[in-house]
């Protein structure tokens, strides 16, 4: 999820934006030799101001994506989150891949790169779009592999709460709300969660899951968002958003610390509270303690990536972020030689997606 900008700057921003257009960049933005294809995650906005239409939703698509994204990708894949995922958001998203499909731009492969909730949209678009544009006459997309920021595919117990909260409006939950309107931006109300439906945990896992071949990599954030408020009521350990369940792609919603059973979030060799199994074909590349949700896309230095799952090729997309080994005593170890972590050197004077895309574009 990322909050929109205020309107005094979309204004300014939308001059840049050639109306109607479905492409973020030139044909030259790509990554690895591929054209890049953006699907946003949960725009808060939409629940309190519903777009009015199609152009509106793109607009914030583009907005969604400026910091670093946009100018890196061929297209996008915009979708309201006042929709449902097999409704609105699947309409939406139909129009544009059939523009992608009629422009040839996955021809020969391209990269899907999306966050947050657009991980759970990308989910369901990859099971079903070949189908949608083959009974329209027209190419399936050739889909590389899909690059997942903070992926809430598995749900986020957030949203659990703001459907109880939206049919339990009880003094005693004011906690609860809290954390809740610091997520939808709204006091929730039956039949105004839109997307947030599709977040549940138990609705998410049962929403697209047929395996398919397209690998999944997924890069997993530790921090804080809405000034913390909100991590007590997310199973294990989180971004403020999701859940490392969701992020890193495990089977089960049960709270977990890592996405590693040897490895923490920062780094550290140690035994773990890890996932018992993860989805099939997804990969846990770099976990980040303490870059925040929105911080993975490109707004947040000072905090040291580690990976997990590491020099492999996965369908032609080489993985292969450098890595480092060393022991650290805390400030009381006296003797021995500490504790030892694993780190990408350098990854804390950069962020964490110019990381990825610099790393993955070698």
């Amino acid at each position: 999820m990322k909050t929109r900008i205020g309107s005094a700057c979309k204004v300014a921003l939308a001059a840049a934006a050639i109306t109607g257009s479905l492409f973020a960049g030139s044909a030259s933005a790509q990554l690895a030799g591929h054209n890049v294809i953006l699907v946003h995650g949960f725009q808060q906005e939409d629940l309190a101001n519903p777009p009015a239409n199609l152009q509106d939703v793109k607009n914030a698509g583009a907005d969604y994506w400026r910091t670093f994204w946009l100018s890196r990708a061929d297209a996008r894949i915009d979708w309201g989150s006042d929709g449902r995922v097999e409704g609105q958001i699947a309409q939406q998203a139909y129009q544009q891949l059939r523009s992608i499909s009629q422009q040839g731009l996955c021809n020969d492969y391209c990269i899907v790169v999306s966050h947050s909730t657009g991980d759970l949209v990308t989910r369901y678009l990859l099971e079903n779009q070949a189908r949608w544009l083959q009974n329209a006459g027209l190419a399936p997309l050739k889909v590389l592999a899909s690059i997942d920021f903070s992926g809430a595919g598995g749900g986020t117990e957030l949203a659990d709460l703001a459907l109880n909260v939206a049919y339990n409006d009880s003094w005693y939950n004011w906690p609860l709300k809290q954390a809740v309107r610091a997520f939808t931006g709204i006091t929730p109300e039956p039949g105004s969660l839109g997307v947030v439906n599709d977040l549940q945990t138990n609705a998410a896992r049962n929403l697209a899951v047929s395996p398919n071949n397209i690998p999944r990599l997924r890069f997993v954030a530790g921090g804080s968002s809405y000034g913390g408020i909100t991590k007590p009521f997310i199973a294990g350990t989180d971004d403020g958003v999701v859940p490392t369940h969701s992020a890193c792609g495990a089977t089960t919603s049960n709270g977990i610390d890592s996405c590693s059973s040897n490895l923490s979030l920062a780094g550290k060799v140690s035994s773990q509270d890890g996932p018992s199994a993860l989805y099939y074909n997804h990969y846990p590349v770099l976990m980040n303690e303490g870059a925040s949700h929105s911080g993975v896309l490109g707004s947040e230095t000072g905090n040291t990536s580690v990976p997990v799952v590491n020099n492999r090729t996965l369908n032609g997309l080489r993985v292969d972020f450098a890595s480092r080994t060393y022991n650290q005593r805390a400030w009381w170890q006296w003797w021995g030689s500490g504790d030892q972590y694993v780190e990408v050197p350098g990854s804390g004077q950069t962020d964490m997606s110019s990381l990825v895309y610099n790393t993955l574009n070698n």
